[in-house]
């Protein structure tokens, strides 16, 4: 059996997540293994990074499936971009070895997640971006970002319930970017918990606009409640942008 790994782009705001979801079509993830398994007459399953969230992008969606279809790798991206929605597009296609695993070979992600910080909001950046048009400090804020910053029990930074795995998660890099109105928040870290990105984001931008101290960090790690941290932004602003492999 051969093992093709894929890298996908995708606009997330029309879909219920990358997950497939019994016999919905409305999932990026049931999206491609339909027409794989029209494509190569076998019944195909995809293996993602990770999931993404109802609305979330990405630019850096990594995949691998099994198959003992003949066909070229240029044979499969082709009729796949030119089957699939306009909204999902298949970057690259390439043969791998065996054993590799998309989920657990992935040693790091990347995610951006962006925010239109204006009193006007954009109609052009609406899809893409969070809107919020208080006034921040971004002294605040990157103070905050510091204290993140290395390896933590980020439970209190999760959508989970009880778990059994660990909830413990190193990162390495949280960095603003401001460029005219909107701010890009950079996340790197060798794992992300369910919806961690959008509740740190939450919470450093009440922290920015005065409504959490930025003690509230180190309470939320050191507690590990949920309830402790800021709320949860909305998936139109967050895109994974990258999965690395060793």
């Amino acid at each position: 059996m051969r093992n093709i790994k894929l890298t996908i782009e995708y606009d997330g705001g029309r879909y219920l997540g990358w997950q497939r979801l019994g016999n919905s079509d409305k999932t990026i993830q049931g999206k491609i293994e339909n027409l794989l398994t029209q494509m190569t007459g076998e019944k195909i399953e995809i293996i993602g990074s990770g999931r993404t969230d109802a609305g979330t992008h990405a630019r850096g969606q990594v995949a691998n499936f099994k198959t003992g279809a003949v066909l070229t790798v240029n044979e499969m991206i082709t009729t796949l971009n030119h089957q699939l929605p306009r909204d999902i597009v298949i970057t690259n296609i390439e043969e791998v070895p065996e054993r590799f695993h998309a989920r657990y070979n992935a040693a790091g992600k990347k995610y951006s997640y962006y925010v239109w910080n204006d009193v006007i909001p954009s109609a052009f950046e609406r899809n893409y971006s969070f809107h919020y048009p208080q006034e921040l400090d971004f002294e605040l804020m990157n103070e905050a970002c510091e204290k993140i910053l290395g390896k933590h029990d980020f439970a209190g930074f999760s959508a989970l319930k009880k778990t059994k795995k660990s909830t413990v998660r190193t990162i390495e890099e949280l960095s603003i970017k401001r460029e005219g109105s909107m701010l890009h928040f950079t996340f790197v870290g060798d794992g992300f918990l369910h919806k961690m990105v959008r509740i740190i984001m939450g919470t450093l931008l009440e922290i920015g606009s005065g409504e959490l101290k930025v003690d509230i960090i180190d309470e939320v790690l050191e507690k590990k409640i949920r309830e402790t941290a800021g709320e949860t932004v909305p998936a139109q602003g967050l895109f994974l942008d990258e999965v690395y492999y060793r």
